[in-house]
């Protein structure tokens, strides 16, 4: 008989990000699997996934999907690790995050656990921090097709005063790799032609240090995803400065709603989306600019691009991908 199949239920008691994002549609699409879900209180965080989790699980493999692991497990688990951020980017981590997190990723990458993660690009970047060769890390690309779940809630238009097709949107955290301040720029631009700049998501303070605000957008905070779908079917763009990226699912629920993608060239995103977006240089506000202004004569074609990228993409192929990789880890 096979032995069970275990998932860290830990990201349940978690803000939803792409991280959890990712935990959660993976979750869904294996009914086979154990959920193991920490209880309430005290004991929910790592002091429960270091010492009960792997007691609970002890019969068979453990799918660890959201950057973290017991470290005293030897061998049958697999962690999904979405990026090298901790290691590439500090600036943007408090020092506690990303000191615990850097020393986690090396034990995990020496017991036996299997390593996995999003892109092509955070192999290579994993694989750098952590001294492994590439062909130990094993590729689980994410989906973006969730967003097509839930009806489109565009009451969240009104309520801050947006029009359709007069703004832009930004979806992310204030964290200093996410780069807003190269939108200063845009915030003008679109201004000059009675447009807004409109900057959906909420912020970890307990994990990201801040990289700055942007004046002159207008924040609408987290929204749920029947309003998020609503503002990218109705937005001019989605604007994606990030310059780092272990994936960037922002992007891929874009081009599922039909929304054009004007993003930096950076980290995993390319990969991504491939040419079915339009690039700009993170680092220059000049080509951002330039990239809006040749955005309207090019937008029907982004559009039909996006939806053909967004077909690559799948959770149900996701999760067939990772339990492929993962059964290598169950001796």
């Amino acid at each position: 008989m096979t032995a069970p199949l275990f998932i860290n239920g830990r990201f349940r008691l978690q803000g939803l990000s792409g991280v959890q994002r990712f935990a959660a549609e993976i979750t869904a699409q294996l009914p086979e699997a154990v959920v193991l879900t920490p209880p309430p209180g005290r004991l929910a965080g790592h002091l429960w996934e270091q010492w009960r989790l792997p007691r609970a699980a002890r019969a068979g493999l453990l799918l660890n999907l959201g950057n973290t692991a017991p470290l005293l497990r030897r061998g049958r688990q697999a962690v999904v690790i979405h990026d090298a951020g901790v290691f590439d980017t500090p600036e943007s981590y408090s020092l506690s995050f990303r000191l615990f997190y850097r020393t986690m990723h090396r034990v995990l990458a020496r017991n036996g656990t299997r390593i996995l993660t999003v892109s092509a690009f955070s192999r290579g970047r994993l694989a750098r921090a952590l001294r492994l060769p590439e062909e130990a890390i094993g590729i689980v690309p994410e989906g973006g097709e969730h967003i097509l779940r839930p009806a489109p809630d565009a009451q969240v238009l009104s309520r801050h005063g947006l029009l359709p097709g007069r703004y832009a949107l930004v979806v992310g955290t204030g964290a200093a790799h996410k780069n807003l301040t190269v939108l200063a720029g845009a915030v003008d631009w679109l201004a000059a032609r009675g447009m807004t700049l409109a900057l959906a998501g909420a912020r970890d303070a307990a994990v990201f240090r801040d990289g700055g605000a942007l004046a002159g957008a207008r924040p609408l905070g987290r929204v749920s995803d029947g309003e998020l779908r609503a503002l990218y079917e109705n937005a001019f763009c989605l604007l994606f400065p990030s310059r780092y990226e272990g994936f960037g699912i922002p992007p891929l629920e874009a081009m599922c709603c039909g929304c054009p993608v004007l993003a930096a060239r950076a980290g995993a995103v390319p990969e991504v989306c491939g040419e079915a977006a339009l690039w700009f240089d993170p680092q220059d506000p000049r080509s951002l600019l330039a990239g809006l202004e040749a955005l309207p004569e090019r937008r029907e074609g982004l559009r039909q691009a996006g939806f053909a990228r967004a077909r690559l993409y799948s959770w149900p192929a996701a999760a067939a991908r990772l339990l492929t990789l993962a059964e290598e880890a169950r001796a």
